[in-house]
């Protein structure tokens, strides 16, 4: 890897997409760190108090790269353009326009990012506004997050300020990642995830390690096992994220005047882990949910005509949903989060796959162009071969990423080392930065074979 990383420096062309990616991740620190407007000071210490313990405030964080603790113009991160992305991916088979677009071809692909990109600006508002309304409402700061009270009603223009902030903020980080996407390194909006990610390393280790007791030898061994734990994770995540099974497919042979074209083999790699990521945020995102809307009667500040039954149920369910650990004592509401977590990122693991593997129409393009699975008719029954395939397979990867989504709170409960870095947060790292080394090593392949040519 070091070699790779050596020699693209040497080429001018690559050193020059390398150092531009390096530059707009260099922006996109700096706009992290830009607050929005009207904001107050001392509210805003107490919300990176506050983010702590809200679950759904530390997954935006995350995906904001640590900008929603600063309340920054980058607040939401690129997780509206994520979330466009899935619900039009989810709409495509259902929308017959939208399926016609996946036939076209590269047009047909970029005309689809542009409705993308377009259904990112009211999703980025909706967000922006619900966002900010939970971090004022359920936070429990004591005080207004800015100086004038945030009302879209009773007091617009500030208001409609600071959200048409919070949407340019991520338009242009969606603008970065194209930039990076065209003309630098690595898929732009994953690698500004990554960078965001991995911004907040360094704070998240010496939080957790801070806030353990040295000296031990129980410590010790809570962290020296702790360490063998990380490092199998990103071992197990590798080997599934590079895993497939490769089907095989023989092409036949096809004469167009004096020409013969096919007749050669190839084969269909199926990935065991074809849905990335978005089964963790479904899941996590929907698992949040309850908690954070029973968060609302659950605080102290709650009136006195609503206390009795109704705080009784909303703090049970705000506890319920909450994945807290306190030492090494795993508490009812962290083993309900847990088992209900994996659940449903198995279930979320197989419906993605389904979706996208039927978005890809393997056995209609095989047909077309006159390949096969020796041994399957082609048409229906190669249809059913490769589902059977993808189903076998997913349960490995649906299994895999049940067990990461949970192995923060065992480890934690092993070991008593609080740390806040979640399964999705590591897998985006260990994807993002496979995936990267990957197009540098196939960009010094290129490079080497047009050497060759030119001798």
């Amino acid at each position: 890897m070091l070699q790779s990383v050596v020699r693209a420096l040497q080429l001018p062309d690559l050193r020059r997409r390398i150092l531009f990616t390096l530059g707009m991740l260099l922006i996109f620190r700096l706009i992290a760190h830009i607050p929005v407007p009207n904001i107050d000071p001392g509210a805003l210490e107490q919300l990176r108090q506050a983010l702590q313990t809200n679950q759904l405030a530390q997954l935006l964080n995350i995906f904001a790269g640590g900008a929603l603790q600063n309340l920054s113009v980058a607040a939401m991160g690129v997780y509206p353009y994520i979330t466009a992305q899935i619900i039009m991916q989810l709409l495509q088979p259902l929308i017959p326009a939208l399926d016609e677009l996946r036939k076209e071809g590269d047009q047909g692909r970029m005309k689809f990012n542009r409705i993308v990109f377009y259904a990112t600006i009211p999703m980025a508002f909706l967000q922006a506004y619900g966002q900010t309304i939970t971090l004022e409402r359920s936070l429990g700061l004591g005080q207004s997050l800015f100086l004038t009270p945030f009302d879209i009603v009773n007091n617009f223009l500030p208001t409609f300020t600071i959200l048409m902030v919070m949407v340019a903020g991520t338009m242009l980080l969606v603008w970065l990642g194209e930039q990076i996407q065209t003309y630098g390194i690595g898929n732009g909006i994953s690698v500004i995830i990554f960078a965001g990610i991995v911004s907040g390393l360094p704070s998240l280790i010496l939080q957790a390690f801070t806030t353990i007791e040295l000296g031990g030898i129980e410590t010790i061994l809570g962290i020296i096992l702790f360490l063998l734990i990380g490092l199998g994770t990103i071992v197990g995540i590798v080997m599934m994220h590079e895993g497939q099974r490769r089907i095989p497919v023989q092409y036949a042979k096809r004469v167009r005047g004096n020409r013969v074209y096919g007749g050669q083999s190839s084969h269909i790699p199926l990935k065991v882990n074809m849905a990335g990521m978005i089964p963790l945020i479904f899941a996590q995102s929907i698992i949040i949910f309850p908690g954070t809307i029973a968060s609302y009667g659950c605080p102290e500040q709650v009136a006195a005509a609503d206390a009795g039954l109704l705080k009784q149920v909303a703090c049970f369910t705000y506890q319920t949903f909450s994945p807290s650990v306190a030492g090494n004592v795993q508490t009812f509401g962290s083993v309900v989060y847990s088992v209900l977590l994996f659940v449903l990122v198995y279930f979320f693991t197989y419906f993605y796959t389904k979706v996208i593997f039927d978005q890809q129409n393997i056995p209609d393009s095989l047909q077309r162009n006159g390949g096969f699975v020796p041994g399957i008719r082609p048409g229906k029954r190669t249809e059913e071969y490769l589902g059977q395939v993808v189903s076998r397979i997913t349960r490995v990867g649906a299994l895999f990423l049940g067990l990461v989504a949970v192995l923060p709170f065992i480890t934690q409960f092993i070991t008593g080392i609080p740390i806040g870095l979640g399964a999705t947060a590591l897998l985006i790292v260990v994807g993002v930065a496979v995936d990267t080394m990957r197009q540098i090593e196939a960009q010094l392949v290129m490079r080497n074979y047009e050497g060759f040519i030119n001798r």
